[in-house]
């Protein structure tokens, strides 16, 4: 039988700290204290709402913190808009624009919506929603600088991306020094037991541990989880490099990513963003591909909806047409300026990179109107609604809906 601590605290986690044996000290021993606990622990994680998509890249933390829901325990998200206004430094090469209070609460409002099919927002008492900005935003200077008596430049400077960015001469502004303190005090507004992040948050966790015995209260454990490499399978995922998935992506285009999943990531995606034993995944890489792809948009789209998207996937390859036009994702003409191109509106729709590969598309005879290869690059439609309701394809497995 499935041991449930061992389960979480084994699956797709890449480091637990502290860990020492029981029998040396059980506070420090996560595994001990998940079994021998007398209340629900509350485990931690926070959410910088520094854009407006959420990609499975994102997802991997906030399973974890469903799984650990699912035990009886409390999910505490921390939605930094307070933090985001800063922009976590860790792994950059240069200081992060400063987003304005406008930007953050425009990014808030999307998170939620996203994440809703992941974590339980039903069980009564088993999910906080916290925003950072309710004690943030009151520390006065006093309290301010009584966080900066808890650390040295020194440790700063060993984070990484601090280190690098001073010794080449780049610019460190002491506001990004404020980051890790200010993550870390959230873990003491929070009083949490467990902290969840990226192998890349180990440094941000670490000085949440030192705020909480600063502030008299148990330091918190820290889970940490791989950052996954995205589609392209050699890059972590990231919607700039356009290596990801994103979790409100239409089950089409989420399905036809995950079908190509690369072979070396499968392993790791099932792990990852799935539940299924891993014991029972088919050997066949082709088969494994269709199976993770119909089961993560099983997860965000709903069962019904997978399989009939998976069928009228393997249409379009068959058949380079979809079999169920509602499937196709939409594309609004609202914001296009009339008369305009073709080239222009295939590179506007997102189904090429650019106006040069639009056009090239469009001269190669790849792209279609309705079912009709279109090979004028510079027909010139007139209004929206001459194109209202049509579909336009690039490709096999490229479509829109254009709507008005």
């Amino acid at each position: 039988m499935t041991n449930p601590v061992a389960t979480l605290l084994e699956r797709g986690v890449s480091d637990l700290f502290p860990h020492v044996p029981d029998s040396q000290n059980p506070n420090e021993n996560l595994a001990y204290r998940l079994q021998h606990t007398d209340r629900p622990l509350r485990i931690k994680f926070g959410i910088d709402p520094t854009g407006s998509e959420v990609h499975l890249g994102h997802s991997i933390p906030i399973r974890k913190l469903r799984a650990f829901q699912d035990q009886g325990h409390i999910a505490v998200l921390i939605i930094g808009d307070f933090t985001a206004r800063i922009g976590d430094p860790t792994g950059k090469s240069e200081v992060r624009r400063q987003l304005t209070e406008a930007d953050v609460a425009a990014n808030v409002r999307t998170y939620l919506d996203q994440i809703r099919p992941i974590l339980d927002f039903d069980a009564p008492g088993r999910l906080e929603i916290r925003y950072n900005s309710e004690w943030l935003s009151r520390l006065d200077l006093a309290k301010t600088l009584e966080l900066m008596t808890t650390m040295t430049v020194g440790q700063m400077l060993a984070k990484e991306g601090f280190a690098e960015r001073y010794q080449q001469g780049s610019p460190v502004y002491l506001h990004e020094f404020l980051y890790p303190m200010m993550q870390g005090y959230d873990s003491v507004a929070v009083q949490a037991d467990v902290e969840l992040g990226g192998t890349d948050q180990k440094f941000n966790i670490a000085v949440g541990r030192d705020l909480q015995r600063h502030f008299g209260q148990p330091p918190q454990f820290g889970l940490l989880m791989p950052i996954l490499v995205g589609t392209d399978g050699v890059q972590k995922m990231s919607k700039s490099l356009n290596n990801y998935v994103g979790l409100a992506e239409d089950p089409v285009t989420m399905y036809s990513k995950l079908e190509k999943t690369p072979d070396p990531l499968l392993a790791q995606y099932f792990e990852l963003l799935t539940n299924l034993p891993l014991k029972d995944l088919p050997e066949n890489p082709r088969d494994g591909q269709k199976q993770l792809a119909l089961e993560l948009v099983s997860q965000y789209h709903g069962a019904e909806v997978a399989q009939s998207t998976q069928q009228s996937v393997a249409a379009m390859v068959t058949q380079g047409t979809l079999s169920d036009t509602e499937l196709i994702p939409e594309f609004s003409l609202a914001e296009v300026q009339f008369p305009a191109k073709l080239f222009y509106l295939v590179s506007a729709s997102g189904l090429c990179t650019s106006s040069s590969d639009a056009r090239r598309q469009i001269q190669g005879g790849a792209v279609k109107l309705n079912g009709i290869k279109i090979n004028q690059v510079d027909w010139k439609i007139e209004s929206p609604e001459a194109l209202s309701g049509q579909v336009l394809q690039v490709g096999k497995k490229k479509f829109i809906r254009f709507t008005v």
